[in-house]
């Protein structure tokens, strides 16, 4: 995990939150204006959640700062300014994985943020419904995109897994996912999968 080094105690009496750094290395143009998340003073503990506000329903999500706090700390960042608004999620996958992409406010799959970061994985990593993961285009090429799981999915430990669904979550990209993908494409769902924000806490 190279985007991640410990620093220094966030305060005495706090042994379990230390003040991490992360890198964000500049990666290409953004897909729409935003800055890139801070790289110091990065929680590793804590409780974290965001609300996924979709046209379908509401996506709760239970956030990993201490597995993943560099993947955190971007999503975060990226939901502050308003990067997830009003973005639509471009690929469902209905056969032999089971996933909702979303994160690309391009729509095309290929924009990012405009940085990038180091994965956060372990090869214990799984990929049970109700994962949160960070999509790729190799070893540490994240940037804003990610995908939802909404049944049990065989992948390699390669994809940062960051947080987790509750099954009313699973049960809003399953109603999606099963309206299956449209047929021009055979990768965009059928169903709207706009996000309309994303808020914190």
């Amino acid at each position: 995990m190279a985007a991640c080094g410990d620093a220094n105690d966030s305060g005495p009496g706090d042994d379990a939150v230390q003040a991490i750094s992360c890198e964000y290395p500049a990666d290409g143009n953004p897909a729409k204006a935003v800055d890139p998340p801070s790289t110091t003073d990065v929680k590793n503990a804590g409780a974290a959640s965001a609300t996924i506000h979709l046209t379908a329903g509401d996506i709760e999500i239970a956030l990993d700062r201490a597995t993943t706090p560099c993947t955190v700390n971007s999503f975060e960042s990226l939901a502050q300014q308003g990067y997830f608004d009003d973005t639509a999620c471009h690929r469902l996958v209905d056969q032999g994985i089971f996933v909702l992409q979303c994160g690309d406010p391009s729509g095309t799959g290929m924009g990012g943020p405009g940085y990038s970061f180091a994965d956060e994985t372990n090869a214990s990593m799984k990929y049970p419904a109700g994962t949160v993961a960070m999509a790729n285009a190799g070893p540490d090429t994240n940037g804003s995109q990610f995908f939802l799981v909404y049944a049990d999915t065989d992948l390699p430990p390669q994809y940062t897994v960051f947080g987790t669904m509750d099954q009313a979550g699973i049960d809003v990209v399953g109603g999606i996912a099963a309206q299956g993908v449209a047929a021009e494409d055979q990768t965009s769902p059928i169903a709207e999968a706009l996000i309309t924000s994303v808020t914190l806490g």
